[in-house]
């Protein structure tokens, strides 16, 4: 490395300075090599200095040694800064498609040397995955009273349910919403396991009945959009879910109000143990983001007239 240097700067001084060594030493550490491999390194006489061809050859290897330091070099700040790396998050499957992918490539576009891979997984799979050092940290709706004594949550998102149908739905012509017109047309279920399937148990009792016509369920963020774009059905999703998709106008809140959940949408960590700066300079990311989003999402909440 110290002979490559001081042949590309043309002198010792400057190679030293290169390098960040002082003269003496880097003379001494070229004596020492001509001595070891008993041949000299440079052509004598000649300024700035030329090596021999055995000379040249050492350069040529002790270049490529550099510019593996500084890689290294660059690796490992990368990786202190959280601008290089791996992000690996685990999160429910509606609040993924609907806005964390968004963020995830926003993310990307910040800091495109990090790369990110997502699970879908619901909360008890990302317990499991963040105590087996499979995921580094999930996004989850989640009650307080959930939470394990090695686990911390940060909220960045109040929980919020509504009743989601398509714009011309009948229902929406009604002046006065009641109970029981929630029960004359078909549903989608939940996925199962997710935070929903208990929040549509919650609304059966609120409205007195033990069953609703389910039509559809399995399906994906989008698939259910597609259902319910295209049939009379209801489906029970988070308002923000709702309020991603208010672009595309092929889904809206029925105004009526129904049990809310104790929940929210937030970071879930494991407390202690080694955290990824990629990961955590993708949560800074993510919680940023939701800060700037909930107001507007507030608003628009309150835009809606609900009904009784």
């Amino acid at each position: 490395m110290q002979l490559a240097a001081v042949l590309d700067a043309g002198g010792v001084s400057e190679g030293a300075a290169m390098l960040g060594l002082t003269q003496p030493a880097v003379s001494r550490s070229l004596a020492m090599l001509e001595a070891r491999v008993g041949e000299p390194l440079f052509l004598k006489g000649r300024r700035p200095l030329q090596a021999t061809p055995l000379g040249a050859q050492l350069a040529a290897q002790g270049r490529t040694i550099i510019t593996a330091s500084r890689k290294a070099s660059d690796a490992v700040q990368g990786f202190m800064k959280g601008t290089k790396g791996v992000v690996r998050v685990g999160g429910v499957p509606f609040f993924m498609d609907a806005m964390i992918s968004r963020m995830i490539g926003e993310f990307q576009n910040l800091e495109p040397e990090v790369t990110v891979q997502q699970s879908y997984l619901n909360l008890p799979e990302m317990v499991a995955a963040l105590e087996g050092n499979q995921i580094d940290l999930g996004i989850v709706p989640i009650g307080v009273l959930d939470l394990g004594p090695g686990f911390e949550f940060t909220e960045i998102l109040p929980g919020r349910n509504i009743v989601a149908c398509r714009p011309d739905h009948p229902l929406l012509r009604n002046r006065r919403l009641r109970a029981h017109d929630l029960t004359s047309f078909p549903w989608v279920a939940p996925l199962p396991g997710s935070p929903l399937m208990s929040d549509l148990q919650m609304i059966l009792m609120s409205i007195g009945m033990s069953d609703l016509n389910v039509r559809y369920s399995g399906g994906s963020l989008m698939s259910v959009i597609n259902f319910l774009a295209e049939t009379d059905a209801l489906a029970v999703l988070p308002f923000s879910v709702v309020f991603a998709q208010r672009k595309e106008n092929r889904v809206m809140v029925l105004p009526y109000e129904i049990p809310q959940p104790n929940r929210s949408l937030g970071i879930l960590r494991r407390v202690g143990g080694h955290r990824s700066p990629a990961a955590e300079r993708f949560a800074g990311h993510v919680t940023t983001a939701f800060e700037n989003l909930k107001h507007i999402i507030k608003r628009h909440e309150n835009a809606v007239v609900w009904g009784r």
